[in-house]
């Protein structure tokens, strides 16, 4: 079981899209950073639907984003450690 960890948008690099071709159903991904932002998008939060994700709290109110993506799992700093544990493996994007 890995923990995607994204942290950059879907504008900046490929690294969300990367991440999706390779990832198994019992993994998690957490979106971090600018990474929140795609989740503004109808196409990235398709893709993502079936997948079991977080966001980093911290990031959304820092963005302004938290009524926007009060749909999603948010965790904080505390949360995304324990996650770390939780996982076999953490691989960061």
């Amino acid at each position: 079981m890995i923990l995607h960890h994204i942290q950059t948008s879907p504008a900046q690099d490929n690294a969300l899209a990367t991440c999706l071709r390779y990832i198994d159903k019992q993994d998690t991904v957490l979106l971090s950073g600018n990474a929140v932002n795609a989740l503004l998008l109808n196409t990235w939060q398709h893709e993502l639907a079936q997948r079991r994700i977080f966001i980093l709290e911290e990031d959304v109110k820092a963005r302004g984003l938290t009524e926007r993506l009060s749909q999603f799992n948010f965790i904080n700093y505390e949360q995304f450690v324990q996650e770390t544990l939780h996982h076999d493996k953490v691989i960061s994007w």
